[in-house]
């Protein structure tokens, strides 16, 4: 397992923008993870650990786009009907013509199937007529029509898939037509994931009066969970120094990330920090984002440690900010930033100057097909129905003031955040 240095996570400024922390975590972390093979069939969502490179051209052989003749094209008449005797045989996928064809013939082929030496053209059955072994050809094809070459999809020796990709369907597909039945992929990020606060309650247990139902741990889980990690719940812990420092001391010696939201500012009941100072470093970073802002970064011995906000909203916008990056460059991912799109606003905002804003808000079609976003009209770190009844965020840059409706905005689908 690699090891980080033990003040990457230093950072001594008081504000610090998102581009800001981006570019640090890309530059100071590295995977923390090793190596392993897996099947084909399970190496969906997980990351690429080696490059891919073609063995041979994709396809393999020129071949037949369509059902239809595999021609000359040097046989055709230009501005007539050209009729060809038929040659003995066919072509199918899996099935090559096992003759040559002559000058002034035509074999029948169908989709997929290896092109003939000779032949570069293949006519579409529906452009042709049949007189018995006679094929009757229309004109106005171009040379070459409907014949796929060899290596039209991938050359020989090209890299078909970057090591650091979180492999999707289609990369998947490409690495079997590689004929790879197992590749090589980073091991699962192991997470230990644990909420304190004595006002917090489990759900599916009474509710004491003064206390809330703990949300942050189960949005965190689904969260990491998307991103492939391994969970491990730690559940609740005590607001009690002892209580907390044994638990992240276990959980540092068994996983490769611990992750917390609330309980590291400088509050007597706020536990976590002084515990992690004990086992090892912290570092607050001061993100220059609302709603958000702060958040822990440290290491607990030489394991990683991610201490997030404690509003719900503000946790799950620090997370699509700040913790996304870092789980995923721990876990061997290349860098990527999530896809925006530009949409209208469909409401005035005014903000601060040198902060990054992120509104709630829905998309709704114009008649004129277009996309405008409606922001949600209650905007606290605490309500949590913003998140549920939102499509996306509504990201607003470090220098705008002031947006007026019908603005181009950048937004933020939850869909691309959240996988």
């Amino acid at each position: 397992m690699a090891q980080l240095s033990d003040d990457c996570f230093a950072f001594g400024g008081p504000l610090i923008t998102v581009d800001q922390a981006w570019t640090l975590m890309r530059e100071r972390l590295q995977p923390v993870v090793e190596p392993e093979s897996v099947k084909l069939m399970q190496a969906h969502g997980r990351i690429l650990a080696e490059d891919i490179t073609a063995p041979f051209d994709v396809p393999p052989c020129d071949n037949s786009a369509v059902d239809g003749y595999a021609v000359f094209f040097d046989d055709l008449a230009p501005d007539a009907e050209t009729r060809l005797k038929l040659v003995e045989g066919r072509a199918a996928a899996g099935h090559p013509f096992a003759g040559e064809l002559p000058r002034g013939r035509a074999l029948r082929v169908f989709t997929g199937a290896v092109m003939p030496p000779g032949p570069d053209t293949v006519m579409m059955q529906e452009d042709c007529a049949l007189e018995g072994g006679t094929v009757v050809i229309r004109p106005g094809i171009m040379r070459g029509a409907n014949r796929r070459r060899a290596g039209e999809d991938v050359k020989a020796g090209a890299v078909v898939l970057k090591r650091g990709t979180r492999l999707r369907p289609q990369d998947v597909g490409m690495a079997a037509s590689m004929g790879r039945a197992e590749i090589q992929v980073y091991r699962r990020l192991r997470v230990a994931l644990f909420s304190t606060g004595d006002e917090l309650s489990e759900p599916g247990t009474a509710l004491p009066r003064g206390s809330i139902y703990d949300s942050n741990r189960y949005t965190l889980a689904s969260l990491l969970g998307g991103l492939g990690c391994t969970v491990s719940d730690l559940g609740i812990l005590e607001d009690r120094f002892e209580v907390v420092r044994g638990a992240l001391e276990r959980a540092a010696a068994a996983h490769d990330l611990i992750v917390t939201s609330g309980g590291v500012s400088v509050g007597d009941e706020d536990h976590v920090k002084a515990a992690v100072e004990a086992l090892g470093s912290l570092h607050v970073w001061r993100l220059a984002i609302k709603p958000g802002r702060p958040a822990a970064l440290g290491q607990v011995g030489r394991t990683p440690f991610l201490g997030l906000p404690g509003n719900p909203v503000a946790v799950m916008v620090t997370f699509y900010g700040l913790a996304r990056a870092l789980v995923l460059l721990l876990s061997g991912a290349a860098p990527d930033r999530p896809q925006r799109f530009r949409v209208r606003a469909g409401f005035q905002h005014r903000k601060k100057a040198e902060r990054r804003e992120y509104l709630r808000a829905r998309l709704e079609r114009e008649a004129d097909g277009s996309l405008v976003a409606r922001r949600f009209p209650r905007d606290g770190a605490g309500i949590l129905s913003s998140m549920v009844e939102s499509d996306g965020l509504v990201e607003l840059p470090e220098d705008l003031t002031r947006l007026e409706p019908g603005t181009i905005v950048d937004f933020l689908p939850f869909s691309e955040v959240a996988r």
